[in-house]
């Protein structure tokens, strides 16, 4: 289950780390917080423009790390707050979820399905 808190952040921009790994190592790209969207399976889903070295070693390796955060919400103890989101991760260019994430960004070639395993509040 996602937190109140972190779908909070969501409705705020800040920028968001999406890590994989691959044969060089660690990869990492970015995103916006008002780009996420939340699926009724409570799947984070991430319109994807760009991303081929993602796609590739998502494809090798689906585990994904995200953080993302807001200086504008409440935290653990003063204003500012982060996730961090371990979990799994699949990019598709079809389907219901492609569908929804095409019709609010035009320029999506795909969409990126996040399954978390954690989230953990870190700030």
């Amino acid at each position: 289950m996602i937190p109140e808190t972190m779908l909070e952040v969501m409705k705020h921009e800040g920028v968001v780390a999406l890590v994989t790994d691959g044969a060089e190592g660690a990869h990492v790209v970015n995103t916006w917080n008002s780009y996420l969207q939340v699926s009724k399976d409570e799947e984070i889903l991430v319109p994807v423009g760009g991303m081929n070295t993602t796609e590739a070693n998502l494809k090798q390796n689906s585990k994904l790390l995200m953080t993302l955060g807001s200086r504008e919400v409440q935290g653990l103890m003063y204003m500012g707050t982060g996730f961090l989101v371990s979990g799994t991760a699949v990019i598709k260019g079809q389907g219901e979820e492609f569908d929804r994430i095409k019709e609010k960004f035009p320029w999506a070639r795909a969409v990126m399905e996040i399954k978390p395993e954690s989230i953990k509040q870190t700030l």
